[in-house]
């Protein structure tokens, strides 16, 4: 067999990964706050990229098809004052009640706090030693992670004296804090009060294990009390807190969200906005569109280098509108599936996914993932993380979603007679006479994730 050697022309189809399409990729799947870094990052690397006043035109234009190309009419290209789309229109007024003053810089943690009142109480600088290793040990639920005799060795101290400064830290506030286990913790609390039931006690110190399974039968059996009687003192166990630490911020958490997609009802239709108003406006510097008119003014490299950080600050505005669009595309069409859930609640919250809004709007699925993606949408019904309205759903005449499912459990619940409470058997008949197919495990599934107790644990005597 013969080879030969030959010219052929082929023409083929490619996708190619190139760098402008991967920055677009990266922006669409970014969240406001952290769109707003990386622009900020942006400005740093490119000194033809500027922050532009509100009213003051974008001077940004096309990118150059063929960036190795250098002989461009670039006084025509900045004589034409379009843009990429990056819209540049009045912009939303300021709300009056906005001040920089009402925004909480940070949250006092559960040591700070206690700290403070150790240095009230005490002036002994060994007190105020032992208490602050002590405060440095409780775990952000408030409960001592050390025993006595560990600490008395690590501070070269008595076990006396660390018990005097721990029973000094147990009546600080909040009450229940430095207690070593949950017993402990409640009765601190407990001994801080004077209005406890008969039986309050003895219950904490010995049955905490039966009135968490709800075995009150078992209680009143063994302590020869009524069943309302425990039912009163469990309700009154329960209006203690298990964790005192957990209303302290660890000082540095995120306080709020901000959202990134805003649905308004104005008369009876809804109104998407994309909140952009956080991210700065972009344009080139003026100082190199006039290098770049000028003929002789800079030679071929720093020509060179104008016009490739020229197409990567009009690539990087066409990303953001591009992102822009999309994002609105997106949640319009959540509006159109989901507006029943805008108008009623969540129990009309319709099984959807991300396959069907890919279809309505004619992109790629993927697309529509990196839309949604750490993204959040303040609605009539509250805010809600974009990933939240591509529900799963249960057969019943086109589908029901799950949350709305776990909606109808919890209204039934709230309902149900305290002396006989719903089973999860009750809970699946209930269902099913309203047209959903669901097994009891399915049921107790959900009944779990929205932290409602069985049966046997919600009966009241």
């Amino acid at each position: 067999m013969r080879s030969r050697l030959g010219l052929n022309i082929e023409q083929t189809q490619k996708l190619i990964m190139t760098p402008e399409l991967r920055q677009a990729i990266v922006v669409l799947q970014l969240s406001t706050l952290e769109l707003d870094e990386f622009i900020q990052q942006e400005l740093q690397e490119n000194p033809l990229l500027e922050i532009k006043d509100e009213g003051e035109p974008v001077a940004a234009e096309e990118p150059v098809e063929e960036p190795d190309a250098l002989e461009i009419d670039w006084q025509e290209y900045f004589q034409d004052g379009s843009d990429l789309g990056y819209i540049s229109g009045p912009r939303a007024e300021q709300r009056p009640d906005w001040n920089r003053q009402n925004l909480l810089t940070g949250q006092p943690t559960l040591q700070d706090h206690l700290l403070l009142q150790l240095k009230i109480t005490t002036s002994s600088s060994r007190d105020l030693k032992i208490g602050s290793f002590l405060i440095g040990n409780l775990d952000p639920n408030g409960y001592l992670k050390i025993t006595i005799k560990k600490a008395a060795a690590c501070l070269q101290v008595s076990p006396a004296a660390v018990w005097r400064v721990l029973k000094l830290i147990q009546h600080f506030d909040p009450p229940g804090v430095g207690a070593r286990n949950l017993t402990e913790c409640l009765l601190l609390q407990l001994h801080q009060r004077d209005d406890m039931p008969p039986g309050t006690e003895i219950i904490i110190r010995k049955f905490l294990n039966d009135v968490a399974k709800g075995r009150l039968s078992r209680i009143a059996r063994y302590l020869n009390l009524s069943l309302p009687a425990v039912q009163t003192a469990v309700d009154y166990i329960r209006t203690l807190d298990p964790k005192p630490g957990r209303s302290f911020g660890g000082g540095q958490e995120n306080l709020y969200i901000v959202p990134d997609v805003v649905i308004e009802r104005v008369g009876s239709d809804y109104v998407v906005l994309v909140n952009d108003h956080a991210m700065p406006r972009l344009g080139v510097n003026p100082l190199y569109q006039t290098l770049m008119r000028q003929e002789g003014k800079c030679d071929a490299a720093t020509r060179h280098f104008i016009e490739s950080k020229l197409n990567a600050a009009a690539w990087l505005i066409r990303s953001l509108e591009q992102r822009r669009l999309t994002i609105y595309r997106v949640v319009s069409c959540l509006v159109k599936e989901q507006r029943e859930f805008l108008d009623k609640g969540l129990k009309y919250l319709k099984p959807l996914t991300m396959r069907q809004v890919a279809a309505e709007l004619g992109i790629h699925e993927s697309t529509v993932s990196r839309a949604t993606a750490n993204k959040y949408v303040q609605t009539p019904q509250g805010v809600f993380e974009l990933k939240f309205f591509f529900a799963s759903g249960v057969e019943k005449n086109g589908g029901t979603a799950a949350e709305s499912i776990k909606k109808m459990i919890a209204e039934a619940i709230n309902k149900e007679d305290p002396a006989n409470p719903l089973t999860d058997q009750q809970l699946q008949e209930f269902l099913q006479r309203q047209g959903i197919k669901i097994s009891r495990r399915t049921v107790a599934k959900y009944r779990d994730e929205q932290g409602i107790a069985a049966a046997a644990r919600r009966k009241r005597y």
